[in-house]
């Protein structure tokens, strides 16, 4: 019987898939630009690099994230270091200030090529929980607005200046939540568009030294 997957154990073996790939060509990626392509190459290979070991529920279109377990609720997103970002669907101007709703698991690389075959150089593992996937310059300045006492008004205001998506009605239903549950600092940086551009430079950078986020750097 197979041991059940679990947060730790996912960003442990990942950390392990990531060593073994990051020495093994793949033919099957010489050549190819497409970072979306290479993403789902590697996702496919992590997953069933996790299924052949542990036990655990892939997810599927419906379910909207890789790894939908409750106790995982977790995202994988893959992506090179020359610009590192990737995009997830909307669902509400919530996301951008108390997070996407599920952790995500990100892995850097840098992509060659030779005779052998494409080559993915993974740099980073980065694990990011849920309560840390906001925007990061949205929650500072939330917070901010809190600890100097912001009202309901001041929030709105905030929320029409930043173009935060929403009508009034959405704005209203933010600016209570926000007086009676404060967010928690953000570490990514989300773009407005009609899917959330998620862009990692900060929180790859981070070096464990925030609470919720941890990374892995293999230089």
């Amino acid at each position: 019987m197979k041991q059940k997957l679990t947060v730790k154990i996912l960003i442990e073996e990942t950390r392990k898939f990531c060593e073994i790939e990051r020495k093994t060509y793949h033919k099957e990626l010489y050549g190819v630009t497409d970072g979306k392509a290479i993403g789902t190459y590697v996702e496919h290979k992590l997953k069933q690099y996790l299924a052949e070991r542990f036990d655990f529920t892939s997810g599927n279109s419906a379910s909207g994230i890789d790894l939908p377990d409750e106790s995982i609720n977790t995202d994988i997103k893959v992506t090179s270091i020359r610009q590192p970002q990737s995009s997830c669907p909307y669902k509400s101007s919530r996301q951008k200030i108390y997070g996407l709703g599920y952790n995500l698991l990100v892995l850097v690389y840098d992509k060659i090529d030779d005779e052998n075959g494409g080559l993915l150089k993974f740099l980073n593992v980065t694990f990011v929980e849920k309560e840390r996937t906001g925007d990061f310059t949205t929650t500072k300045r939330i917070i901010e607005m809190l600890r100097d006492g912001a009202n309901k008004d001041d929030l709105i205001a905030y929320f029409t200046d930043r173009n935060i998506p929403g009508d009034e009605i959405t704005y209203l239903n933010l600016a209570e939540e926000l007086l009676s549950r404060r967010p928690k600092q953000g570490y990514l940086t989300i773009s407005n568009a009609l899917q959330w551009r998620l862009q990692y430079g900060r929180v790859i950078a981070l070096n464990n030294e925030v609470d919720g986020v941890n990374n892995h750097d293999f230089n």
